[in-house]
């Protein structure tokens, strides 16, 4: 499926006063609209990469015959950008180039801020001690009106926490866990592009784990951190707890990262892979016949949707499964479907349910 191509022209008069004034020297030469695509090109340039000059062509529907005409606007202005030939070359800047700190306009600064007053409503928050200097810079460049409101942010603006699941309770960590600090590790890893060794205790797992790790990235869901990275020997992507963390350090310098994408993982598809090596593993995986009415219901859920749902032979039922080791989990999930659920097995846990009912079934008698 063809990407939508998107238009990405900043406003040259963000720069810093070095570069504003290097460009205001150009305009005559050069109209505003060039200046605008060209300080797009440094911003794309700024984040490491190396862009060859057909995509940045593509990615601002210009001629590539433009793009060089752009890149020698930013060399006039001093920026250090290098060309390099052959397959995989493009341009880029210079090792150890940073861009000096931009002028934010009033919008783009509250809404720096407001990004402030999310991270802080999340149960763990990276570098909080830096977020707080940060917040503070932001503030002092704001006129007096706006910074006076903004300094209120946490009593103006409100985010809640993720509800508590009642059929998806955590089991307690079998360790003591750094969990703020291995976010904060870990991230700092990945913008040092260096290996970790880490401590993981999983309650799921015989025994606490010490892996050398590659940083892939970070993500978050339903107020949790999930560190994702391959361990070595293991060319698979895995996702460790932040919360079950017990122990990180930094190990070896890394070569230039892989081109992975922390966005594949979205919509919980790392959930649905996890759950069918869940099932595959286990001896005795939970099985439910439920009627297609309640399937749908849990296919609405964010974890049972990610389970198998298969139709049943020779019945309009449809039998739901996955793996689960807490059983009362399992227990008071096919109370709450009611009478159309079945619980096929484990079989231990079938008749534990049998009993359960019968008993509720004569108090009700």
């Amino acid at each position: 499926m063809a990407t939508a191509k998107v238009k990405f022209i900043p406003s040259w008069t963000a720069l810093s006063p070095h570069y504003a004034s290097a460009a205001r020297r150009v305009v005559a030469s050069a109209d505003v609209s060039r200046l605008d695509r060209a300080l797009g090109i440094l911003l794309l340039l700024s984040q490491g990469r190396t862009w060859s000059a057909e995509r940045l062509a593509g990615r601002f529907e210009v001629s590539v015959r433009s793009i060089y005409r752009d890149v020698e606007t930013l060399q006039s202005l001093g920026v250090p950008v290098v060309a390099t030939r052959g397959a995989g070359g493009g341009f880029s800047l210079m090792e150890g180039f940073v861009l000096p700190p931009v002028n934010l306009t009033r919008q783009e600064a509250v809404s720096v801020i407001l990004g402030v007053a999310i991270l802080r409503s999340l149960r763990t928050m990276p570098f909080r001690d830096e977020l707080e200097t940060a917040e503070g810079k932001l503030l002092s460049a704001l006129p007096g009106q706006v910074r006076r409101v903004l300094a209120r942010a946490r009593e103006l603006i409100g985010f809640e926490h993720v509800a508590a699941d009642t059929f998806h309770r955590e089991l307690e960590p079998v360790e003591a866990t750094i969990e703020a600090t291995a976010v904060d590790g870990f991230l700092q890893a990945i913008l040092d592009m260096t290996s970790v060794r880490l401590g993981y205790a999983s309650p799921y797992r015989p025994a606490p784990e010490r892996l050398e790790v590659t940083p892939l990235g970070l993500l978050w869901d339903r107020d949790r951190w999930y560190l994702v990275g391959r361990a070595a020997g293991d060319a698979r992507e895995r996702l460790f707890r932040a919360d079950r963390v017990t122990g990180l350090e930094p190990l070896r310098r890394l070569p230039e990262a892989d081109g992975f994408d922390v966005r594949r993982l979205l919509g919980r598809t790392w959930l649905g892979d996890a759950m069918r090596r869940w099932v595959a593993s286990s001896s005795e995986p939970v099985r439910i016949r439920v009627s297609e009415a309640q399937a749908e219901r849990l296919r609405n859920d964010w974890y049972y949707a990610h389970a198998g749902f298969e139709p049943e032979d020779g019945g309009d039922g449809v039998i739901l499964t996955f793996s689960e080791a807490d059983d009362r989990a399992v227990l008071e999930l096919v109370r709450w479907l009611g009478p159309d659920a079945e619980l096929l097995g484990p079989r231990a846990w079938r008749e534990r349910l049998g009993d359960e009912l019968r008993a509720m079934a004569r108090r009700y008698d």
